[in-house]
């Protein structure tokens, strides 16, 4: 051993030594991947239904993953195996793509704003952020899909070693794809926008599952999986379905072309990476747009302008302007109420209309549109919450509840009856029925005007709280019977009251009188006004008397 010799007299240790025992301080990634796992842990530790949703979800991906790779499996050897596999890769990717738009605001990791006081650099930030990425359910299920088409597709070989090269590169280029849509975005995932998409995932899953439907029924005719090998052809050059391609092309000996869809996949992977990181340093150097916009008072000035737009001018005045400029407000502007009117709108299409187009539909499907507008006339005080009481101050006497209750109804005619209109006229035309045309709309009318009076008069006697705070729930804990009786009561009663019309139909029909059939659209028209008139002035006494009661239902929540 050798003799520590101590600095000469007037040394010091060298500048910047330092001392031999000091331990090696951990890598990026490694911190970042265990900070994943905490922020996992942590949440799940919140609430046991957080961790049951999650536990569920978890067993769920499992058994889909399971039966998919058998799947891939059964499919091993077929002539259409490729085309299945590369169209399954690309609809993964576009998932993969538009999450972060719907779930950003559950997702903390998807927000590097958070990161911006730390001292890291752009490259190892984004090779932390990859490999924390691969954390969690989504990724193993997409590891699971991927290897699931490998097996389906590897044949010698070759094709064994382009599908070891391809399973990792699809997981990473959807997991990079996500993030750097996020990035590139993180500004609106984190508004009042933000949160607008994440409610609306419901409509996105609700539309995308009649797409599937009716996707599923024509591929289930003869010859149906051949119709999509002209898009699959299309799919195979578009990353990361290109490497999974690719591993066919290896499989047929085609290795040039094997080689270039794999180079396509790795480039569009560096492509991503680099765009995620230029992202993430405007994200991290760059002031945020809305409070510079706040501090110059261009917002103020937006706002200014927009409250004398087109819309209040159009509007007209008094009280009556005044309450439908509010209740449309409300449509644009307020989370749940956007919600329920998308929704309302969007499955008040895909009805009638996909129901046309397989062959199954009539026109009497499109009063689905009327019902599902309708409802939006239910619980009209229940969207004003604890603030209704600026609404009570305004209504005195009957006549001021009526006209408030009319506002409210004249705002929501304004979007359906011109939508239930292009509905009816849209399903006709996909059934090439024209003849039907009046009495599909005059029924429609009718149902329209006959939720309208049904609406009013739930609302009077009816009115429950509608939770701002949770977007899952829609109605306060202890208020959930009053929304069964308010809708449904509600809806059956404006069933009933179509009676007189439904049954006019009935008898033309019967009575081989289909030359008349066109007085129902105005009969529909003028019965669907009277009938919602009548609602109007039914309800506007209870609204009058029932003004404390009704603050104290929709304020609970």
């Amino acid at each position: 051993m050798s003799a520590w010799n101590p600095p000469a007299p007037g040394q010091g240790p060298a500048v910047g030594a330092a001392p031999a025992a000091t331990a090696a301080a951990p890598s990026l990634t490694s911190v970042f991947v265990r900070l994943k796992l905490s922020l996992l842990k942590n949440g799940l530790k919140q609430s046991g239904g957080r961790t049951a949703a999650y536990v569920v979800s978890m067993v769920v991906s499992v058994l889909f993953a399971v039966g998919m790779v058998l799947g891939f499996l059964l499919l091993r050897g077929h002539t259409n195996a490729a085309t299945v596999t590369v169209l399954l890769i690309g609809v993964l990717t576009v998932s993969w793509a538009v999450m972060p738009l719907f779930v950003g605001g559950g997702d903390e990791t998807l927000d590097p704003s958070r990161l911006v006081m730390l001292p890291l650099r752009p490259r190892p930030l984004v090779r932390a952020l990859l490999v924390a990425s691969l954390v969690g359910i989504g990724p193993i299920l997409t590891l699971c899909l991927a290897v699931g088409a490998a097996l389906a597709l590897a044949r010698g070989a070759a094709g064994t070693v382009v599908a070891v090269l391809a399973v990792p590169l699809v997981v990473a280029v959807c997991v990079a794809l996500s993030r750097a849509v996020a990035a590139a975005n993180v500004r609106l995932l984190t508004s009042r926008k933000g949160r607008d998409l994440a409610v609306l995932s419901g409509l996105v899953i609700a539309v995308g599952m009649q797409l599937v439907n009716f996707g599923a029924q024509r591929l289930s005719q003869a010859g149906g999986l051949s119709s999509l090998e002209p898009a699959a052809e299309v799919v195979a050059w578009l990353p990361p379905a290109s490497a999974v391609s690719a591993i066919d092309a290896a499989g047929d000996g085609d290795y040039a072309v094997a080689a270039a869809r794999l180079l396509l996949a790795a480039v569009a992977l560096f492509g991503l990476v680099h765009w995620w990181q230029r992202s993430l340093v405007r994200l991290m150097v760059e002031p945020d747009g809305s409070t510079v916009n706040a501090a110059s008072g261009g917002a103020a000035a937006k706002d200014k302008a927009a409250s004398s737009g087109l819309l209040g001018r159009l509007l007209p005045g008094g009280r009556t302007g005044a309450v439908m400029d509010r209740s449309l407000r409300y449509v644009w502007r307020d989370p749940k109420t956007k919600a329920a009117w998308v929704t309302s709108l969007a499955i008040g299409a895909i009805v009638p209309l996909f129901n046309a187009l397989q062959g199954t539909g009539t026109v009497y499907f499109a009063c689905f549109a009327s019902g599902m507008l309708g409802i939006q006339m239910y619980n009209q005080f229940g969207q004003d919450t604890s603030a209704f009481w600026m609404v009570a101050q305004t209504i005195s006497t009957k006549a001021d509840a009526y006209a408030e209750l009319r506002s409210r109804a004249l705002a929501l005619l304004l979007i359906t009856v011109p939508y239930t209109a292009l509905v009816t006229t849209a399903t006709v035309a996909v059934l090439g029925r024209w003849d039907q045309l009046p009495e599909g709309l005059g029924l429609s009318f009718a149902l329209l005007g006959a939720m309208m009076a049904t609406g009013a008069v739930a609302s009077a006697n009816f009115p429950y709280s509608i939770p701002q705070d949770n977007a899952f729930k829609n109605v306060a804990p202890g208020q959930a019977g009053l929304a069964w009786i308010s809708i449904f009561g509600g809806m059956l009663a404006a069933a009933l009251l179509c009676a007189p019309v439904l049954g006019l139909t009935l008898f033309l029909h019967l009575a081989d009188h289909d030359s008349l059939l066109w007085i129902l659209l105005p009969l529909g028209v003028l019965y669907g006004a009277l009938i919602a008139w009548a609602g109007l002035k039914a309800a506007a006494p209870r609204v009058a008397k029932r003004l404390p009661e009704i603050l104290a239902a929709v304020s609970k929540g």
